[in-house]
């Protein structure tokens, strides 16, 4: 049984920095982390995107999407430590590498994350067949997600966004969280874990929150690391908007 369990969207900033903590965390600790699946598309399936996020967001959760297909069959075909390392490569493809643009069309209707064409250089990088693409289309796989999914939400509520984690599953304390735009170092890693880990099992804590966050210092945002990125407000765990 895994140390901690970890629900992510790959195309959620948050989600990766995150994962980002938690990895150096569990290089300190060996922890055994695994590694599940909380679809941002399928979590706001009842949402109207048009209406309540930016343009490109219907696009982006749906590339989420299509990803998190293509790791549900990586799992199936080659084990557990193959979904560690995919999520780890498509987190750097995704948002450790300087962009120009954002990854929707012009019409805002597509997301190149989501296509084999971004996806099989991915694979590829960390050993694992191309042809692992062809899952991006196969919405039978929707069920494997929608069912991890709904397993984070039934040990939040459903008021959160990504990441979920859980720690001494399965009967231990899960929480949405904990936002960062910031990766500590080393030492600060830990700390933050045993603050974060110490507040989550205060038994009746709930909500500990804050809507404004920093954009997190991630290159393909457009923030080095030595940068404080602009500061937006959020709402229900993203930046929805109403008109």
């Amino acid at each position: 049984m895994a140390d901690l369990r970890f629900w992510f969207d790959p195309v959620c900033p948050f989600a990766w920095m995150t994962s980002r903590w938690v990895r150096l965390v569990q290089e300190q600790r060996s922890y055994d982390v695994e590694w599940r699946f909380i679809s941002l598309r399928l979590l706001n399936a009842a949402v109207d995107y048009d209406a309540q996020f930016p343009p490109e967001y219907a696009a982006g959760h749906t590339a989420g999407l299509r990803l998190l297909r293509v790791a549900a069959r990586v799992r199936e075909e080659h084990g557990p430590d193959a979904v560690a390392r995919l999520y780890e490569a498509l987190g750097q493809r995704i948002f450790e590498t300087p962009r120009a643009g954002g990854w929707t069309d012009a019409d805002q209707s597509v997301d190149e994350r989501g296509t084999a064409a971004f996806l099989e250089p991915v694979l590829a990088s960390v050993g694992l067949p191309t042809s692992l693409a062809e899952a991006l289309s196969d919405d039978t796989l929707d069920a494997v997600v929608r069912a991890e999914t709904d397993e984070a939400l039934a040990l939040t509520g459903r008021d959160v966004g990504t990441p979920i984690m859980q720690v001494d599953p399965p009967d231990g304390v899960a929480f949405f969280g904990p936002v960062i735009s910031r990766v500590p170092d080393a030492t600060g890693a830990a700390e933050l874990w045993d603050h974060v880990v110490g507040l989550a099992r205060y038994p009746g804590f709930a909500e500990l929150k804050r809507s404004l966050r920093e954009r997190p210092q991630l290159p393909g945002l457009g923030v080095d690391v030595d940068e404080v990125g602009v500061t937006e407000d959020w709402h229900g765990g993203s930046r929805r908007q109403h008109r």
